[in-house]
């Protein structure tokens, strides 16, 4: 039994959240049903066991699990074997080589029990930057432990390096095993666990919408109205999610805390609005404690040093193609291919960041004629500071820079001369800044602009500015190096794919 208030794990249904598209889809307040109908038993219905309606809770509860578990480890398998078989050409043969083998085996049941324990299997309720943290972790133990061995086998420092590259090339595939492998389970129908959603009738179906479009959290939600919990039967959901105004909506925590073996608190409610959130055991009791989300190590000085290693790269990569957009530029409308535009930065500092111009030169006098004749666009632009069709751009290479993200790469020389991070929420004109609160361009001001963002990679252009505000809110709140990682690894396939950037 655990009562969470964590806005790690919760990134989503706050005010913002509820005032986008989830409230368009909202049902009306009388229409909330008790609760949902409970589904059919996934084991029955993917024939995996003969489960009866006579099989005990507990193990009705246990069995998708274990089975989701099951497969995430043979997931895992799958993973060091594909890395096992990429790197066999360059590994030895004959006694040798079986050695090897060998080693890699107990490396990859190593690193498996490990993950095991750091609670991967299933994994539910974990954010994807925390599993990558968890990983990441139980690979370095296993390789400090390959280390240490050897130092004290004789001729083992030929082990250590295959070793390394052997986890290493597993930790790069096991993302994409792991996608699949939960991605099945979600088809069987024995991916997460049912939880009832209490909350007020308008909050409650952004709720459930919100889960079932994030569904890798592994939180199956059904609405609950707080007057029937007392009628709801022992056995049924074993989680709980609150949100709104809990006083009101549930007054007796002590009995839900008998009825349900997990009751996850919304800390991104009206009255919680708290950051810093965290599960915390006191005393054998669970409690909640506040954390300034300090650490040992200066984040500042590591997140620079990384800055570096991958902007001065990378602009040497990118180099020619920033040479080539510039000259379909200048074919297309003759004068200057870089644009410099003033941002806000890190306390409140003007950073001049540099663009490739994707617009005509007389952008400003058509978006002012177009807002004359169209009151409609001008609507969305006051909602999302973007417009689908905007007369602005550049026919045909403006729009392939904006939707590819190749204009924004010349900002790596921002993040050279130290104006910008990698990772962290878009420097914005003050024009966009003077639509969010005040508090919350404090809190912006507290780190430094990025190059990539947290609503870069999940909504792009499609967010509006409530929308924008939250997910930047909720990253500075939580923000982290794993967290960071987890985002600049997640900008690539969200460039690709290019939904929502316009």
């Amino acid at each position: 039994m655990s009562l969470f208030a964590s806005p790690a794990m919760t990134p989503g249904p706050s005010k913002a959240a509820i005032s986008n598209d989830m409230t368009a889809r909202a049902l009306p307040a009388a229409s909330v049903p008790p609760i949902a109908a409970k589904p059919a038993d996934p084991f029955v219905g993917a024939g995996l066991v003969g489960a009866g309606p006579n099989m005990p809770v507990a193990l009705r509860r246990r069995l998708p699990r274990l089975a989701t578990s099951s497969l995430l480890v043979a997931g895992d398998i799958a993973s060091y074997l594909i890395a096992y078989f990429a790197i066999l050409s360059f590994l030895p043969r004959g006694a040798e080589g079986a050695i090897v083998e060998r080693t890699f085996t107990i490396a990859a049941l190593a690193a498996i029990v490990l993950y095991a324990s750091a609670g991967l299997y299933p994994g539910y309720r974990l954010h994807d930057h925390e599993h990558l943290r968890r990983r990441s972790i139980a690979a370095v133990k296993v390789a400090v432990l390959a280390a240490f061995g050897a130092i004290i086998l004789p001729e083992g420092e030929r082990l250590l390096l295959a070793v390394i590259g052997f986890l290493a090339l597993g930790l790069i595939v096991q993302p994409l095993v792991h996608w699949l492998a939960r991605g099945l389970c979600r088809k069987l129908g024995i991916w997460g666990e049912r939880a009832v959603v209490i909350a007020g009738c308008n909050l409650a179906p952004a709720l459930v919408a919100h889960f079932k479009n994030r569904w890798q959290y592994g939180i199956r939600p059904e609405p609950l109205s707080p007057d029937t919990l007392e009628a709801l039967p022992d056995g049924v959901p074993s989680i709980a999610v609150i949100a709104g105004d809990t006083g009101s909506l549930v007054p007796d925590l002590a009995g839900l805390r008998r009825k349900f073996a997990e009751v996850i608190l919304l800390s991104d409610t009206p009255n919680l609005k708290v950051s810093g959130l965290r599960p915390a055991d006191v005393g054998g009791e669970i409690g909640i404690r506040l954390t300034t989300g300090g650490s040992w190590v200066n984040s500042d000085l590591v997140r620079r040093i990384l800055d570096l290693a991958i902007a001065i790269p990378a602009m040497i990569v990118v180099a020619p193609f920033i040479a080539f957009a510039a000259a379909a530029i200048y074919a297309i409308d003759p004068g200057p291919v870089f644009f410099r535009h003033t941002r806000e930065g890190r306390s409140g500092k003007p950073v001049h960041v540099l663009k490739l111009r994707t617009m005509y030169q007389d952008a400003e006098q058509r978006l002012e004629a177009l807002f004359q004749d169209n009151p409609t666009m001008r609507a969305e632009w006051l909602s999302h500071f973007k417009l689908k069709d905007d007369p602005r751009i550049l026919p045909v290479i403006g729009h392939m820079l904006r939707s590819s993200s190749i204009d924004e790469l010349p900002q790596l020389a921002n993040i050279i001369a130290g104006q910008m991070a990698i990772v962290g929420p878009r420097p914005f004109p003050e024009y966009h800044l003077l639509a969010m609160d005040g508090e919350f361009r404090n809190k912006r001001r507290s780190v430094t602009p990025g190059l990539t963002g947290l609503w870069q990679i999940s909504e792009r252009s499609n967010a509006d500015i409530e929308l924008q505000q939250q997910l930047d809110e909720f990253y500075i709140d939580n923000r982290s190096l794993w967290f960071d990682c987890q985002i600049l690894l997640s900008t690539i396939p969200a460039v690709f794919k290019r939904r929502g950037a316009y």
